[in-house]
């Protein structure tokens, strides 16, 4: 912003006495909402209150509106912080998503207004996949990869799931007591034979979010603006994309080297066909484009990029999503869904806990199904 790098997202560099006096309200209007309500992750496992609907019924523009919080920056930063976590602004989120996104954190807060020590990002190099490889080590042989199911049905006293093999093209039937489904809820409704009409219904008023992805490789670091020290998550005041990782600003090993970044990119729903249609070359463009103009020496470092496209990455928490919340796992015969979609949005934590539960609800079912012995 401004020519150089600054601490922290909330832009703080030179802004008016204005926008800080809105900075200070929205804070004010977040810690009113933690007192009125429990805001909390996980919250698809929980059904949501009253107060927490009145938000939900709303879109957050339209809530910061009757606010009267118009600030260019702040509404800036909450845009972003919004398409970082859900893939959508402000524009389309709900008012409970807007708010939720602080208040089952630490709050909102202006720097330097109070002493209080905040707790440190803890996260990896390599995002979730860190998170994913540790629960895949104790599955061993189970877990099979490259399968994709074609068909889940009830049959008898259990479920059938058919799953053809990427790599042989062969079909193979699974057959189990229970089952638990964590697909996205569109996909678990077309797959699903004779699904309920609540699935359905779900399916059809969940939106997502499209996403695309760049790796930038780097044959050596890049010269750097004045201002804060390089970061390991970079974010361009303006910019269309949604910044940039470093996957190496965490490693031991001071030596420059060698490098990736990670450009992310929130396009909107309405561009998912642009997505489909445009070559990985234009957002290879759009990568570039954004990092010139903090890193002029991009492309003379610049060796590979690879871009990865998701047409459905996240549900986006609209108005109405948090009131569809369960607040149990749904299930259907001997069928358990869990995903982050019943949550309404898309975060590691939501996903986990469903299917923790839904493994739970699984584990009550076949243990209450089981034969029991007969003593004489």
């Amino acid at each position: 912003m401004d020519g150089q790098w600054h601490e922290g997202l909330l832009p703080m560099h030179g802004v008016s006495p204005g926008t800080l006096a809105q900075y200070r309200r929205f804070a004010q209007a977040v810690a009113l909402a933690q007192k009125q309500s429990v805001f909390a992750i996980p919250a698809g496992s929980t059904r949501p209150n009253a107060a927490q609907l009145v938000l939900d019924a709303q879109g957050f523009a339209a809530w910061l509106d009757r606010q009267e919080l118009t600030d260019a920056h702040l509404r800036w930063y909450l845009d972003y912080c919004c398409s970082d976590d859900y893939g959508a602004g402000i524009d389309t989120v709900s008012a409970w998503a807007g708010i939720h996104y602080f208040a089952s954190r630490h709050g909102f807060h202006v720097p330097g207004d109070d002493a209080v020590e905040r707790e440190g990002l803890l996260t990896w190099p390599e995002g979730n996949a860190w998170l994913a490889k540790r629960l895949e080590q104790p599955l061993g042989e189970r877990l099979r990869t490259g399968q994709a199911v074609i068909r889940i049905a009830q049959a008898g006293q259990g479920v059938e799931v058919d799953a053809i093999d990427a790599a042989t093209g062969t079909v193979t039937r699974w057959q189990a007591r229970e089952c638990v489904v964590a697909l996205p809820v569109f996909i678990a409704a077309r797959i699903m034979e004779s699904p309920p009409s609540w699935l359905m219904e779900r399916a059809a008023r969940t939106r997502y979010s499209p996403w695309a992805v760049a790796n930038l490789l780097l044959r050596g670091p890049l010269d750097d603006q004045p201002g804060a020290p390089p970061s390991w998550d970079n974010v361009v005041y303006g910019a269309q994309g949604l910044g940039y990782v470093d996957a190496t600003h965490q490693k031991l090993d001071p030596t420059p080297g060698p490098t990736v970044l990670t450009c992310y990119f929130a396009p909107g729903e309405k561009q998912r066909s642009a997505l489909l249609d445009a070559p990985w070359q234009h957002w290879r463009d759009q990568a570039v484009a954004g990092l010139l103009k903090p890193h002029p020496d991009l492309t003379e470092k610049l060796t590979r990029v690879e871009v990865t496209r998701y047409g459905h990455a996240m549900a986006i928490p609209v108005p109405g999503m948090r009131a569809a919340s369960h607040g149990s796992v749904p299930r259907a015969g001997r069928i358990s869904f869990a995903h982050a979609d019943w949550a309404g949005y898309s975060i590691f934590e939501e996903a986990f806990t469903l299917g923790h539960l839904a493994g739970g609800e699984a584990a009550k079912n076949l243990s209450a199904s089981a034969p029991r012995s007969r003593r004489p």
